[in-house]
């Protein structure tokens, strides 16, 4: 089986800076890295990494070969990921002594994939594949809606949260994914529970605090608590989650194991620092001696 993920696909530029600069300000900083990132490529790289077989459904620009590259290294089938005449998303960030940051986005590419594009993609799955996406990239809705109709699983994680965009395909989905902040928009957004909503299964990411699955086929509600670590950089870490438990379910686990596995993987995330270039590999994950 196959995962079929629609995400974005970032360059993620970061800058080291004495305070995070104000209004006419210029500041010189102490250093500079470039990461591949974007939520998309973020859990395409986590389910490749936890050994499911992953096609990135994307867009780059002209400057965007070498995510190409480091995704095809991360084991991500690459070959629908198109190039166009527009800069590949980037993510400009200034982080300060104290860890402090701001972000300017750009979404570039992301936001220019066609649904000739997605048809294409999806022209070789089938109803034994899953179907992956984000609100960081352009057709969402359509792809979502296609996937449906293929018979395909649909799962979303539901970041950044976009009411509408949310609320226009909560009927196509099997499997949502969102953190807490997430599901109490959504919830204040539709005046329903999750409980209430028509997706099979909701999975809520807590934090430190855990994370809880509602299971609406079986009415059902469990919590499964953290895997106690100390966290230095928590970038990343439900992307790594999410691309885990997708993985873990498309290779046949229970939802409760699979969660356990994403937890695990996430736990070990939030110690390094970085994003897609830092997701642990399924035996790092296997192996981790997490409290």
């Amino acid at each position: 089986m196959t995962i079929f993920n629609l995400g974005s696909i970032n360059a993620d530029l970061f800058y080291r800076v004495p305070h995070l600069p104000g209004p006419g300000e210029t500041l010189s900083c102490s250093s500079h890295t470039r990461g591949l990132g974007g939520k998309g490529a973020n859990m395409s790289v986590a389910a490749a990494r936890a050994a499911s077989r992953v096609v990135h459904v994307g867009a780059v620009g002209p400057d965007g070969g070498w995510a190409v590259e480091r995704l095809m290294e991360y084991g991500v089938d690459t070959r629908h990921i198109s190039r166009l005449d527009i800069a590949t998303g980037h993510a400009i960030i200034a982080v300060d002594d104290a860890g402090e940051n701001n972000i300017i986005l750009y979404p570039g590419a992301n936001r220019a994939i066609s649904e000739s594009m997605i048809a294409a993609a999806l022209a070789e799955a089938g109803p034994d594949d899953l179907f992956l996406f984000q609100n960081e990239t352009s057709g969402q809705a359509e792809a979502a809606t296609k996937a449906k109709a293929l018979g395909m699983s649909v799962a979303y994680a539901a970041a950044p949260f976009d009411a509408a965009a949310v609320s226009g395909v909560l009927p196509l989905l099997d499997i949502l994914v969102l953190n807490a902040v997430e599901a109490r928009q959504l919830e204040a957004a539709t005046g329903r529970t999750l409980q209430d909503l028509p997706t099979r299964h909701a999975v809520v990411t807590l934090g430190g605090d855990g994370c809880r699955w509602i299971d609406n086929c079986a009415g059902t509600e469990r919590t499964f608590p953290a895997f106690p670590v100390k966290p230095v950089d928590t970038t990343g870490a439900g992307d790594t989650f999410t691309g885990y438990l997708l993985a873990a379910l498309d290779r046949g686990m229970p939802m409760p194991q699979a969660i356990t596995l994403g937890q695990r993987a996430a736990a070990i995330m939030v110690t390094r620092v970085g994003t897609a270039d830092v997701i642990p590999d399924l035996k790092d994950v296997q192996d981790a001696r997490l409290g």
